[in-house]
């Protein structure tokens, strides 16, 4: 049976892959803390920064699926931020892979970021386009995927990188929860009259495309990027969150060009790129190469996300 090791197993992608996993292969969690819930399955309390560690840790590991990383960071007034997602997406990815290759791992799958291709685009993005990423989380991705096809182009270990959008489901964190609370009480929002069309990706289409990785053969030394396979605008996406709660949509038809402008005038850039520009994706080459399609509709894992948020609610 295939052993797989998984980091980030506590967060929101990594404990649904874990679940996952478990029923199929062996699976080893990795842990920098005691973990505060009993795991699914066999796991261990790595230090990252500890080569011993690490090296102890794969020992007769199959695949690694690095899914730990730094997304966020809470001090914004700290200068320096990329260093600090270099830290960790960086740094320690590449640590971790070279302590792979040591103990004779087979492939490393390392979720990435669509960012690397860039914020937004007027075509849709493919593994084939030159990376542009802006924003410091994204280089920091770029940077890894450098260094991770550098050091593993001259060994035996396969390397697979995946690059989702905006992952949402039961559960999610950030944004996307802002969303769904905001849908649910139906509180208006100057977002009706939005024409862009925007890729998303579902947590379990994300982790089907990441399991379908760990051994099929295609897959090896590939970059893939994942989505739904249905494209919508922030207006339909939002509309079809509101339709899952049974709701009438409370969305003000706004200019688009006059929101754009308020929201940069407020010092909002960044909610310009997020609510009003596009960004799509291709997925062909997942479709083709592994003849992978996303398993469920937006529509099916929007209705399971508004079920498990009604639940928390109450």
């Amino acid at each position: 049976m295939t052993s797989v090791f998984l980091t980030g197993a506590s967060g929101f992608i990594g404990s649904q892959l874990a679940s996952v996993i478990s029923k199929k292969f062996y699976l080893c969690q990795a842990f920098r803390n005691e973990p505060e819930i009993t795991p699914l399955s066999d796991f261990v309390l790595c230090d990252y920064n500890d080569d011993s560690s690490l090296s102890l840790a794969l020992k007769n590991i199959d695949v690694v699926i690095h899914c730990a990383g730094r997304a966020h960071i809470l001090n914004k007034n700290n200068e320096d931020q990329i260093s600090l997602f270099r830290k960790v997406n960086v740094d320690t990815t590449l640590r971790l892979a070279r302590a792979a290759i040591k103990s004779g791992v087979k492939r490393f799958i390392f979720l990435s970021s669509i960012g690397v291709n860039g914020s937004s685009n007027r075509t849709p993005f493919t593994e084939q386009d030159i990376p542009a990423p802006i924003q410091d989380y994204a280089i920091s991705k770029l940077e890894a995927e450098n260094g991770l096809q550098e050091i593993t182009l001259s060994s035996r270990m396969e390397l697979v990188i995946i690059r989702p959008p905006l992952v949402y489901g039961p559960n999610a964190p950030g944004n996307f929860e802002k969303l769904m609370y905001w849908m649910y009480k139906n509180i208006p929002l100057p977002l009706g009259a939005i024409h862009n069309k925007r890729s998303f990706v579902s947590l379990d289409n994300l982790v089907d495309l990441i399991v379908t990785c760990i051994e099929h053969p295609a897959a090896a030394n590939q970059v893939f990027l994942v989505a739904d396979g249905k494209d919508l605008s922030t207006t339909e996406f939002l509309n079809l969150i509101s339709f899952t709660f049974g709701k009438k949509p409370h969305l003000l038809p706004i200019n688009q060009k006059a929101l754009e402008f308020f929201l940069i005038l407020m010092g909002k850039k960044d909610l310009v790129e997020r609510l009003c520009e596009s960004l799509q994706v291709d997925i062909s080459k997942a479709q083709k190469l592994l003849d992978w399609t996303p398993p469920n509709s937006i529509e099916e894992e929007l209705q399971k996300t508004a079920k498990y948020f009604l639940e928390s609610q109450s």
